[in-house]
Protein backbone atom coordinates (compact mmCIF):
# COMPACT_ATOMS: atom_id res chain seq x y z
CA UNK A 1 0.00 0.00 0.00
CA UNK A 2 2.87 2.40 0.74
CA UNK A 3 4.24 2.29 -2.80
CA UNK A 4 0.73 3.04 -4.08
CA UNK A 5 0.54 6.10 -1.82
CA UNK A 6 4.00 7.28 -2.87
CA UNK A 7 3.11 7.03 -6.57
CA UNK A 8 -0.50 8.28 -6.26
CA UNK A 9 0.28 11.98 -6.84
CA UNK A 10 2.18 11.18 -10.04
CA UNK A 11 -0.53 8.86 -11.33
CA UNK A 12 -3.18 11.47 -10.59
CA UNK A 13 -1.09 14.16 -12.28
CA UNK A 14 -0.55 12.06 -15.43
CA UNK A 15 -4.21 11.06 -15.62
CA UNK A 16 -5.55 14.54 -15.01
CA UNK A 17 -3.21 15.98 -17.65
CA UNK A 18 -5.26 13.99 -20.18
CA UNK A 19 -8.55 15.47 -18.95
CA UNK A 20 -8.03 18.96 -17.58
CA UNK A 21 -5.61 21.87 -17.46
CA UNK A 22 -2.04 21.57 -16.30
CA UNK A 23 -2.71 23.96 -13.43
CA UNK A 24 -5.59 21.87 -12.08
CA UNK A 25 -3.52 18.69 -12.54
CA UNK A 26 -0.59 20.19 -10.62
CA UNK A 27 -2.82 21.49 -7.83
CA UNK A 28 -4.50 18.10 -7.40
CA UNK A 29 -1.13 16.33 -7.38
CA UNK A 30 0.21 18.74 -4.74
CA UNK A 31 -2.91 18.21 -2.60
CA UNK A 32 -2.57 14.43 -2.90
CA UNK A 33 1.10 14.75 -1.84
CA UNK A 34 -0.01 16.72 1.21
CA UNK A 35 -2.67 14.11 2.00
CA UNK A 36 -0.05 11.32 1.79
CA UNK A 37 2.25 13.30 4.08
CA UNK A 38 -0.62 13.82 6.56
CA UNK A 39 -1.44 10.10 6.40
CA UNK A 40 2.19 9.20 7.08
CA UNK A 41 2.41 11.63 10.01
CA UNK A 42 -0.85 10.25 11.44
CA UNK A 43 0.70 6.76 11.28
CA UNK A 44 3.78 8.00 13.15
CA UNK A 45 6.06 8.04 10.13
CA UNK A 46 8.48 10.81 9.27
CA UNK A 47 7.98 13.48 6.63
CA UNK A 48 9.95 12.30 3.61
CA UNK A 49 12.14 14.22 1.20
CA UNK A 50 10.28 12.86 -1.83
CA UNK A 51 6.90 13.96 -0.47
CA UNK A 52 8.03 17.47 0.42
CA UNK A 53 10.06 17.77 -2.79
CA UNK A 54 7.06 16.70 -4.84
CA UNK A 55 4.79 19.26 -3.14
CA UNK A 56 7.36 21.95 -3.92
CA UNK A 57 7.75 20.84 -7.56
CA UNK A 58 4.00 20.62 -8.27
CA UNK A 59 3.28 23.90 -6.47
CA UNK A 60 6.16 25.84 -8.04
CA UNK A 61 5.20 24.81 -11.56
CA UNK A 62 1.53 25.52 -10.83
CA UNK A 63 2.41 29.01 -9.55
CA UNK A 64 4.55 29.62 -12.63
CA UNK A 65 1.67 28.63 -14.93
CA UNK A 66 -0.82 30.74 -12.98
CA UNK A 67 1.16 33.93 -12.49
CA UNK A 68 3.97 33.97 -15.06
CA UNK A 69 3.20 32.06 -18.24
CA UNK A 70 0.20 29.83 -18.92
CA UNK A 71 1.30 28.90 -22.45
CA UNK A 72 3.64 25.89 -21.99
CA UNK A 73 2.30 22.73 -23.59
CA UNK A 74 1.28 19.74 -21.50
CA UNK A 75 4.45 17.96 -22.62
CA UNK A 76 6.58 20.92 -21.47
CA UNK A 77 4.81 20.81 -18.08
CA UNK A 78 5.51 17.08 -17.79
CA UNK A 79 9.18 17.72 -18.61
CA UNK A 80 9.31 20.40 -15.91
CA UNK A 81 7.80 17.97 -13.35
CA UNK A 82 10.25 15.24 -14.38
CA UNK A 83 13.16 17.68 -14.08
CA UNK A 84 12.00 18.74 -10.63
CA UNK A 85 11.65 15.17 -9.37
CA UNK A 86 15.03 14.30 -10.90
CA UNK A 87 16.51 17.21 -8.95
CA UNK A 88 14.89 15.90 -5.75
CA UNK A 89 16.29 12.41 -6.41
CA UNK A 90 19.83 13.55 -7.18
CA UNK A 91 19.73 16.16 -4.45
CA UNK A 92 18.82 13.56 -1.83
CA UNK A 93 21.80 11.45 -2.90
CA UNK A 94 24.17 14.43 -3.02
CA UNK A 95 23.34 15.42 0.56
CA UNK A 96 23.97 11.84 1.68
CA UNK A 97 20.38 10.80 2.34
CA UNK A 98 18.90 8.99 -0.67
CA UNK A 99 15.14 9.47 -0.48
CA UNK A 100 14.43 5.72 -0.34
CA UNK A 101 16.48 5.42 2.85
CA UNK A 102 13.80 7.30 4.76
CA UNK A 103 11.23 4.64 3.86
CA UNK A 104 13.61 1.77 4.52
CA UNK A 105 14.78 2.82 8.00
CA UNK A 106 11.19 2.80 9.21
CA UNK A 107 11.07 -0.96 8.62
CA UNK A 108 14.29 -2.05 10.30
CA UNK A 109 16.09 -1.64 13.59
CA UNK A 110 18.71 1.08 13.97
CA UNK A 111 21.63 -1.41 13.75
CA UNK A 112 20.50 -2.77 10.37
CA UNK A 113 19.82 0.72 9.03
CA UNK A 114 23.43 1.74 9.76
CA UNK A 115 24.99 -1.15 7.82
CA UNK A 116 26.99 0.04 4.78
CA UNK A 117 25.21 -2.51 2.59
CA UNK A 118 21.81 -1.18 3.67
CA UNK A 119 22.81 2.37 2.82
CA UNK A 120 24.45 1.28 -0.46
CA UNK A 121 21.28 -0.58 -1.46
CA UNK A 122 19.28 2.58 -0.95
CA UNK A 123 21.67 4.61 -3.09
CA UNK A 124 21.17 2.06 -5.88
CA UNK A 125 17.40 2.04 -5.49
CA UNK A 126 17.22 5.83 -5.43
CA UNK A 127 19.48 5.80 -8.50
CA UNK A 128 17.04 3.45 -10.23
CA UNK A 129 14.22 5.91 -9.55
CA UNK A 130 16.37 8.79 -10.80
CA UNK A 131 17.14 6.82 -13.97
CA UNK A 132 13.44 6.08 -14.47
CA UNK A 133 12.64 9.78 -14.08
CA UNK A 134 15.37 10.66 -16.56
CA UNK A 135 13.94 8.17 -19.07
CA UNK A 136 10.47 9.67 -18.61
CA UNK A 137 11.89 13.11 -19.22
CA UNK A 138 13.71 11.93 -22.36
CA UNK A 139 10.50 10.28 -23.60
CA UNK A 140 8.61 13.54 -23.14
CA UNK A 141 11.38 15.57 -24.78
CA UNK A 142 11.29 13.18 -27.77
CA UNK A 143 7.52 13.69 -28.12
CA UNK A 144 7.95 17.46 -27.81
CA UNK A 145 10.70 17.79 -30.43
CA UNK A 146 9.63 15.02 -32.79
CA UNK A 147 5.99 15.82 -33.52
CA UNK A 148 5.67 12.76 -35.76
CA UNK A 149 5.91 10.53 -32.68
CA UNK A 150 2.52 9.57 -31.33
CA UNK A 151 1.63 11.07 -27.94
CA UNK A 152 1.32 7.61 -26.42
CA UNK A 153 5.09 7.12 -26.94
CA UNK A 154 5.80 9.32 -23.91
CA UNK A 155 3.16 7.45 -21.90
CA UNK A 156 4.65 4.10 -22.88
CA UNK A 157 8.15 5.19 -21.86
CA UNK A 158 6.82 6.54 -18.54
CA UNK A 159 4.89 3.34 -17.84
CA UNK A 160 7.87 1.11 -18.67
CA UNK A 161 10.38 3.24 -16.71
CA UNK A 162 8.16 3.46 -13.64
CA UNK A 163 7.40 -0.26 -13.66
CA UNK A 164 11.09 -1.08 -14.10
CA UNK A 165 11.91 1.09 -11.06
CA UNK A 166 9.15 -0.58 -9.01
CA UNK A 167 10.40 -4.00 -10.09
CA UNK A 168 14.00 -3.16 -9.21
CA UNK A 169 12.91 -1.73 -5.85
CA UNK A 170 11.18 -4.98 -5.00
CA UNK A 171 13.82 -7.31 -6.48
CA UNK A 172 17.14 -5.78 -5.40
CA UNK A 173 16.74 -6.01 -1.60
CA UNK A 174 15.90 -9.72 -1.87
CA UNK A 175 18.79 -10.30 -4.27
CA UNK A 176 21.15 -8.53 -1.85
CA UNK A 177 19.78 -10.53 1.09
CA UNK A 178 20.31 -13.81 -0.80
CA UNK A 179 23.80 -12.82 -1.91
CA UNK A 180 25.07 -11.38 1.38
CA UNK A 181 22.77 -13.02 3.91
CA UNK A 182 21.48 -9.74 5.30
CA UNK A 183 17.86 -8.70 5.75
CA UNK A 184 16.43 -7.03 2.66
CA UNK A 185 16.65 -3.25 2.78
CA UNK A 186 13.31 -2.74 1.13
CA UNK A 187 13.27 0.94 0.32
CA UNK A 188 9.69 1.34 -0.89
CA UNK A 189 7.57 -1.31 0.79
CA UNK A 190 4.61 -2.83 -1.00
CA UNK A 191 2.41 -3.37 2.07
Amino acid sequence: MTIFLILAPYGAFATLMLMTSATVSLLCAALICLAVIAFDVARGRSINTLGIGSVIVFTAIGIYLTFVDATPSSIAVKIAVDAGILLVSFGSMLIGHPFTLQYAVEQFDAETAKLPGFIHANYLITGAWAAATLLMMIGNIAVLYMPTLPLWTGLLVAFAARNAAVGFTRWYPHYRAAKYGTPPASALPSH
